[in-house]
């Protein structure tokens, strides 16, 4: 096909706005489509909502399904447009401009009263509706969102990002306690707090769970992954969504840019489709480098959802006898009370002790110390709590799975909460053991299957054993001990990069 012939889909081009609002591709709606019962698509009573749409490629592409499904029953094309339009699709934008390219792909034209639109409203906004909305605040969080007064309380001239969809305790009254058969979309991942460049609190999780209010038959949702193993202020989420056996199929991508192209999502997403009326283990399917890899399995198997087929069947063998996990020598979240802007003192004085630092050695009074204090005389590795190169594949297809630092500290020193502590051991020996130990790729390969973020905290031993430490480990050794085949050794290190 020559370049002049060539007309793109403008929502295939359409650059994203950030990693916080992704547009989806129509390829890709169409395969969330897919996992739908197609005679929905046949029913001139079938009801959909996008109640995050951004530039309308879930409604665009629902409406040329119904158009094709409807064609028998409604013979007449305008009759059957004017029926799908009015009677069958709904959203709701996440903001002015989204509003008007959502009905832009919709109605062909910004304005659904205007002359140019194919199907006639009696105002602009037709079915997708934005109403400038304002987050309700409270102890300066927001208490529908979270999100911080200081940063979002800033006047009508700029975007307060207060989402209207779930800035409500009953999202019925949206729509006139409207039944809908199938909620879907790519709602916003995240927003940034105030904090560092990293800060930001999650938003997806509070539409799904809005969306599951309205009680539809079906409900469809592109998220990023991190709800997994992690993420700020998950947890019950990700109780509920492991607990929910109404969730038929998770399509899995352990990189984000084989489903967006072009967008680094560090964790990944997934879709799902949740099914009113089902009950049952899930159909799981990986997509790593164009290849699938389906397997139906329980989701509440373990305490977090490991993503990959292929590793939960080497965990499960890993963990065939009771063991004790290393997570059970692993110390919670800054272990010592010191957080990770407080430096110390530059010069040591009587009763200090040494505080390890992202910026260097500081000395604190043993005094001040709040927490493990058991601890202080023991030797522990310490790691640091960011993953370096992010929790991502590079362009080998390996994960680093390495802390930027990871050392032996003595006895005597305490680390700021910048870094993981992990051992209490009584000599200095074991402590380097348990660091040849977390080197291996045997380790980093189980901490990978419950890691979802960049971030390495306590759950993320969850699936490593617990050794005797009272000598080093190898890879070999450990392949041998947990009889892996040469298949398995061969999965292990086609994904995990070796330790320099």
């Amino acid at each position: 096909m020559s370049k002049l012939n060539y007309n793109p889909d403008v929502l295939s081009c359409l650059a994203n706005l950030s990693n916080d609002e992704v547009f989806t591709p129509p390829q890709l709606a169409n395969q969330m489509l897919d996992m739908l019962p197609q005679e929905l698509f046949q029913n001139p009573d079938t009801k959909f909502l996008d109640p995050c749409t951004k530039s309308g490629v879930f409604l665009r592409e629902i409406a040329k399904r119904l158009i094709n499904g409807l064609a028998d029953t409604i013979p007449d094309l305008q009759t059957r447009i004017d029926h799908i339009m009015h009677h069958q699709l709904y959203g709701i934008a996440i903001t002015r401009l989204t509003a008007l390219m959502s009905r832009r792909s919709l109605y062909c034209s910004k304005d659904a009263s205007g002359k140019y639109s194919i199907s006639h409203f009696d105002d602009a906004d037709g079915n997708i509706h934005f109403d400038e909305i304002q987050h309700t605040w409270q102890n300066g969080k927001c208490r529908y969102c979270g999100a911080s007064q200081e940063v979002y309380d800033r006047g009508e001239d700029m975007e307060s990002h207060a989402y209207e969809f779930i800035h409500t305790d009953n999202p019925n009254e949206l729509y006139n306690n409207m039944t809908f058969d199938v909620i879907i979309g790519n709602p916003p991942y995240q927003l940034s707090d105030g904090g560092n460049a990293a800060s930001a609190i999650p938003l997806y999780h509070l539409f799904v769970e809005q969306a599951k209010k309205l009680q539809p038959r079906y409900l469809i949702m592109i998220i990023p992954a991190r709800w997994y193993a992690g993420g700020r202020g998950l947890d019950t989420f990700r109780e509920t969504m492991l607990g929910d056996n109404r969730i038929k199929h998770i399509t899995d991508f352990a990189d984000s840019s084989e489903c967006f192209p072009g967008v680094n999502i560090a964790g990944g997403v997934c879709y799902f489709l949740w099914d009113k009326d089902y009950k049952g283990e899930c159909n799981v399917r990986n997509i790593t480098k164009g290849e699938e890899i389906t397997i139906k399995r329980s989701l509440s198997e373990y305490q977090v959802f490991v993503r990959s087929n292929i590793a939960i069947n080497l965990i499960r063998k890993i963990n065939t006898s009771n063991h004790n996990s290393l997570s059970s020598i692993v110390y919670p979240s800054n272990p010592f009370g010191f957080r990770t802007y407080v430096r110390g003192e530059k010069n040591e004085f009587d009763g200090s002790v040494k505080l390890i630092t992202s910026e260097g050695i500081g000395f604190v009074k043993q005094s001040d110390i709040a927490k493990c204090k058991d601890a202080i005389d023991k030797y522990n590795v310490i790691m640091t709590r960011a993953m370096s190169g992010g929790n991502k594949p590079g362009t080998d297809g390996k994960y680093q799975v390495v802390p930027s630092t990871m050392r032996v500290m003595n006895a005597y020193e305490i680390c700021a909460e910048t870094y993981i502590c992990i051992g209490a051991f009584e000599t200095r020996k074991e402590a380097q053991n348990l660091r040849s130990y977390l080197s291996t790729m045997f380790v980093r390969f189980l901490m990978l299957q419950a890691m979802s973020s960049i971030m390495i905290n306590k759950e993320a031993f969850l699936f490593v054993p617990l050794q005797d430490f009272s000598k080093p480990w190898t890879d070999e050794e450990l392949y041998a001990k947990y009889g892996l085949t040469e298949e398995e050794i061969a999965f292990i290190e086609s994904m995990i990069r070796p330790m320099e």
